[in-house]
């Protein structure tokens, strides 16, 4: 079994930024620290609003890290082009509403089919490695198949906020459709990642499912530099991975 790769998102840097103006602090350099640090690779999400992750934040993460940039991103117009003209080595498509605090949930790849399909069949003629966000209901995996994406993404933020607040019998039941659902994708020859609302806890026992790839791990990870620094909050990350993985192969 590989070992599972650690992607840091580091939208919340840029929020911390914008919320006072400036530059200060960099999410560039918060990219490279986490690179330093042992992540795998970065991802930012450029929304429409531009509420955290600028256009120039993704074109110099592009010029300037060594490591792969996951661009999450609605797939609008709009979108595929910066996608298109900064072409990073992956994308990973999002749904996205104004009016929500963060990404509330999965895709829906069913609904949006014929919205996806165009978007996705470009993206991967440029090169360009596709993700689909999702929850890991039967239909919409197989759809994300159908769609010709070659990796999803679990969302986990229902399973994360039972967690969270001890709903156990709900916690327990999110956890089995994560686990079903990513056997299904990797039986379908999809890859699977999987985040949102990710903490060390959880990325340890989730890290056990051998079907899971990598993880996507942002507010978190933000929110405990405050207290740890970047660096080491990312170490302590990167243990709780390996220590859950270790888990799955025994």
């Amino acid at each position: 079994m590989d070992r599972l790769r650690l992607g840091v998102n580091i939208d919340h840097v840029a929020t911390i930024r914008n919320a006072r103006g400036g530059r200060h602090p960099d999410p560039v350099r918060a990219a490279k620290l986490a690179i330093a640090a042992g992540c795998d690779g970065i991802t930012a999400h450029l929304r429409e609003d531009r509420r955290h992750i600028r256009d120039d934040d993704i074109a110099r993460l592009k010029a300037e890290l060594d490591k792969p940039l996951n661009f999450e991103m609605a797939a609008t117009d709009e979108m595929i082009g910066i996608a298109l003209k900064t072409k990073p080595h992956a994308a990973c498509l999002v749904p996205e509403r104004r009016t929500e605090r963060t990404t509330e949930g999965g895709l829906d790849a069913v609904g949006h089919r014929s919205q996806l399909a165009p978007a996705i069949r470009t993206l991967k003629a440029a090169g360009i490695r596709v993700s689909l966000f999702i929850g890991a209901a039967p239909a919409q995996i197989e759809m994300a198949a159908e769609l010709g994406a070659p990796a999803i993404e679990i969302h986990t933020g229902g399973w994360c906020d039972a967690m969270a607040e001890r709903r156990v019998r709900e916690a327990e039941a999110e956890w089995q459709i994560i686990c079903d659902g990513a056997e299904r994708a990797s039986g379908l020859g999809l890859e699977v990642h999987a985040g949102h609302g990710l903490d060390y806890g959880t990325a340890e026992t989730i890290a056990a499912l051998p079907q899971v790839v990598e993880l996507n791990i942002g507010h978190f990870l933000v929110g405990e530099s405050v207290f740890e620094g970047l660096a080491e909050t990312i170490k302590f990350m990167r243990a709780a991975m390996d220590r859950g993985r270790k888990r799955a192969r025994a």
